[in-house]
């Protein structure tokens, strides 16, 4: 393992391990240093398994610990490529490194540097990771086919550059020297850079010969240094340019030609063929006349510089030249060009060799597209000056249009050209009108004549939309002045009949006019807005808007436009229900008798925005006891989730929200105070006893209990209607019968659900099945003097309250002058 200049080991440590696999020297090594960075050293491509080192014994870790403490490493390149054996405490490689992935750049040395994370309690071990190189790369060439082009009349000694080999191996792995296939022609050099990279180049040693062999095929080779040697090959094709040293030769040194006389130009004459034996452009060859061809010979022939083919460019006449003779050359396209020679003569055949002739007398060459039809546009005169029929001469178009030819006089062969159908500028704005005019000799003579006829707008197409009907959509809230769309219509007529302008058709909203809410330019039609639109207010505008032309007259469309204004989310709901007087706190009262499920309050929010954005749920922003009621999100309805309890505050304080569908969402809260009070039987009875109600909650013991109670009540109530039936049956005297200690109240209505004790033993055992119950019944102060209280509960099983309409009936009994008691709810 190599150390970094300024690392040095710390005194009296060393490398604790050496491992060796399949003849790869791996070390690994702990050396701390200043900055607590643990480096190991390994070959690349170790295989899979292979042990780096012991990371316990080099951080010092106690292998009993590891396996319960969780350990982790970085993972880098998108790979896991080593972890640790939490029972040995070794690191090792889970994944094949390859140096030449992980380090591209050749010049750097390769490390890999990751983070040893130990929790519980947590502690992190900085460690780098050396990859060492190995010969796993051969040489190659970028382009292993190399293709060069050398003239046989090259120099021995020139120079020629040939491709570099690569191997992404570094040190003594990369390319050491580089060899060249035996040949008797070509040897390399190879030449070194400033930064060690090194160039070969091909040097020729032998004169090159195209015709003993035109191309050399070699074999470059890079070789490494590594052990084994690895080795690249790139194929080098040499090909010999052959130098000029043969001229063109003709087929033939003499072409004889019989030419009609006024035969057409570009009449093809011959042909002429030169040959040359080099290649490439040295057997290219280019013809041209000599300096011993007249000027009028040329003015009359054209010759091809490329395929040597004579035409006709000029008029051949007879009564003017009978024969032709034309001195030609070919010359080959060498460095230094050789060339050959060769005459061509060409004789002239009398023929009809006058052509005819046409002459525009008078023509209109600017008209309106709207001109009558039958109206001249120009007069033609026709000629010819040879005789009979060479001499008779016919004027016709070229091709169908709307236009025709009239003969105006058969002696003198005039012509008028007229307007034969409709003219359309926008279809057509020119006509070139081609006039041929042919006589009747063998072959026919013919010459032809262009008039152009440029056609003249005239205001004859009204303005056109793309469109009938637009359809806008406009953002509400949006800033005056913005643009929202280009209505741009199209006029195919020109100038100042194309010049479009717009307007907005006048339409009065609500007292208001359209212009005072859009504005359109009048040039290219961009509409705007004036204001800033309220989707609350106004969803949707319809207007018309106007393109008109400047023609004389003017002609004009319109299109229907129809604004459609989008809803923003711009209005918070308003809670309307329940009513709120001043601020958002709503007071509210409650009977702590309330049953499960009652209604409390109902909470009701509008919000102006569209349907989408006016969609609200409701929920609970705060409340004094999440398990004392419920809140539907939707129709806002509160009740209550259970019975009230005495451990339940009296006072219940209720925030709700009400947010809005929209886009950010908007909302509104309402704080509702909840007041609970005692019902009228229970109010009434408290004022009497000034003692407060009691309240517990049930379970399975108080049920017992109850049950106990109800039986003795039950045996209780059996013993006392005895004694009453028995008491009745005997006979009563005259006179009041003195009080008596077990009197006995009966029941004032058959709805009361249980008897009431009246005697003083009857309260205190009522006060003693009291205690035993532990609180269910409720319990009263003691008796006043001079006054008799009769205490009884029902049980909650009975399906009755202390505070329900139903409950049991409380009684007061007084004792009277007449000894009598009297019994009052």
């Amino acid at each position: 393992m190599s150390l970094d200049s300024g690392w040095k080991p710390e005194r009296g440590r060393k490398p604790t391990e050496m491992h060796f696999w399949s003849n790869v020297f791996v070390l690994s090594a702990v050396w701390p240093c200043a900055l607590s960075v643990t480096r190991y050293s390994i070959a690349e491509e170790m295989e899979r398994g292979s042990i780096v080192a012991n990371l316990a014994a080099d951080l010092g870790l106690e292998l009993g610990g590891l396996a319960q403490r969780e350990v982790k490493l970085d993972i880098f390149h998108n790979k896991k490529y080593l972890d640790v054996n939490k029972k040995t405490g070794e690191l090792y490689i889970v994944e094949k490194m390859d140096r030449e992935y992980l380090c591209p750049a050749k010049t750097t040395p390769c490390f890999l540097k990751l983070d040893v994370i130990i929790e519980s309690p947590l502690r992190i071990f900085n460690i780098e990771l050396g990859i060492t190189d190995i010969n796993d790369n051969a040489p190659h060439f970028r382009r292993d086919r190399v293709e060069l082009d050398l003239s046989e009349s090259a120099t021995p000694g020139e120079r020629f550059s040939l491709p570099n080999g690569v191997d992404p191996d570094v040190g003594i792995n990369t390319i050491k020297t580089y060899r060249l296939s035996d040949s008797e022609h070509f040897t390399i050099e190879i030449q070194k850079g400033s930064d060690g990279t090194q160039y070969v180049d091909l040097v020729l040693t032998k004169s090159l010969d195209r015709e003993e062999k035109a191309v050399h095929n070699l074999i470059l080779t890079a070789v490494d240094g590594g052990v084994p040697v690895r080795s690249g090959t790139a194929n080098i094709i040499v090909r010999v340019q052959d130098t000029n040293d043969n001229p063109p030769r003709f087929d033939k040194q003499n072409y004889t030609v019989n030419m009609a006389e006024n035969s057409p130009i570009g009449t093809l004459v011959t042909k002429l063929n030169a040959t040359d034996l080099d290649e490439g452009v040295n057997s290219e060859i280019v013809y041209s006349f000599t300096l011993y061809t007249s000027e009028k010979t040329q003015d009359v022939f054209e010759l091809n510089p490329n395929t040597g083919e004579i035409t006709v460019k000029g008029t051949i006449d007879y009564e003017d030249m009978t024969f032709y003779e034309m001195h030609i050359e070919a010359r080959d396209k060498g460095t230094h060009p050789l060339l050959g020679r060769c005459k061509v003569v060409v004789h002239v055949t009398d023929m009809n060799d006058n052509y005819p002739e046409i002459t525009i007398q008078s023509v209109k060459n600017t008209v309106d597209e709207n001109i009558p039809v039958g109206s001249v546009i120009a007069l033609v005169g026709i000629s010819d000056r040879d005789t009979g029929n060479n001499g008779n001469v016919s004027l016709s178009m070229s091709q169908p249009m709307p236009f025709s030819l009239n003969k105006s006089s058969e002696r003198l062969m005039h012509y008028t050209l007229i307007v034969s159908g409709p003219l359309d500028r926008e279809s057509i704005p020119e006509y070139d009108i081609k006039l041929v005019v042919t006589d009747a000799g063998t072959p026919p003579l013919s010459d032809n004549e262009t008039i152009t006829v440029h056609l003249m707008d005239v205001n004859d197409n009204a303005p056109q939309f793309p469109q009938s009907f637009y359809t806008i959509r406009v953002m509400e809230n949006n800033a005056p002045g913005a643009l929202l769309s280009s209505l741009t219509a199209f006029d195919p007529d020109l100038h100042e009949n194309q010049y479009l302008v717009y307007f907005i058709l006048e339409k009065e909203i609500a007292n208001t006019s359209m212009s005072m809410l859009f504005s359109i330019n009048p040039e290219n039609g961009n509409l705007y807005a004036l204001k800033t639109f309220d989707y609350e207010i106004e969803n949707e505008f319809l207007f018309h808007i106007e393109a008109r032309d400047s023609g004389s007259p003017p002609f004009s469309s319109n299109v229907t436009v129809h604004i459609i204004i989008v809803d923003q989310n711009d209005n918070a709901p308003v809670i309307v229900s329940p009513w709120r007087a001043q601020g958002s706190v709503v007071e509210e009262t409650i009977p702590r008798s309330t049953d499960k499920g009652s209604l409390v309050a109902k909470v009701i929010a509008l919000d102006t925005d569209s349907v989408h954005n006016s969609r609200i749920t409701y929920q609970f922003l705060q409340v004094t006891d999440a398990t004392l009621f419920s809140l539907d999100q939707y129709n806002g309805e509160i009740r209550t989730m259970r019975m009230f309890s005495y451990r339940d505050p009296r006072h219940q304080r209720l925030v709700v929200v009400a947010k809005d569908n929209g886009e950010p969402a908007l909302s509104a809260t309402v704080t509702i105070k909840l007041s609970t009070f005692e019902t009228a039987v229970n109010k009434a009875y408290s004022d009497m006893t000034e003692v407060p109600l009691e309240y517990d909650i049930f379970s399975d013991l108080n049920l017992y209990l109850v049950i106990g109670l109800g039986s003795v009540s039950f045996l209780l109530l059996i013993t006392i209607l005895v004694t009453i039936v028995l008491k009745c049956q005997t006979p009563k005297p005259s006179k009041a019968a003195p009080p008596c200690r077990n009197s006995v109240l009966s029941e004032r209505n058959s709805t009361i659900a249980d008897s009431t004790l009246v005697s003083n033993d009857a309260y205190w055992y009522s006060m003693f099945l009291a205690e035993t119950r532990k609180g269910k019944m409720v319990v009263r102060q003691p008796v006043p003097k001079g006054s008799r209280y009769i205490v009884s509960s029902l049980p909650r099983g009975t399906g009755l309250t202390d505070t329900s309409d139903s409950a049991a009936s409380t009684l007061q009994v007084r004792r009277s002058n007449t000894n009598r008691f009297y019994a009052n709810k």
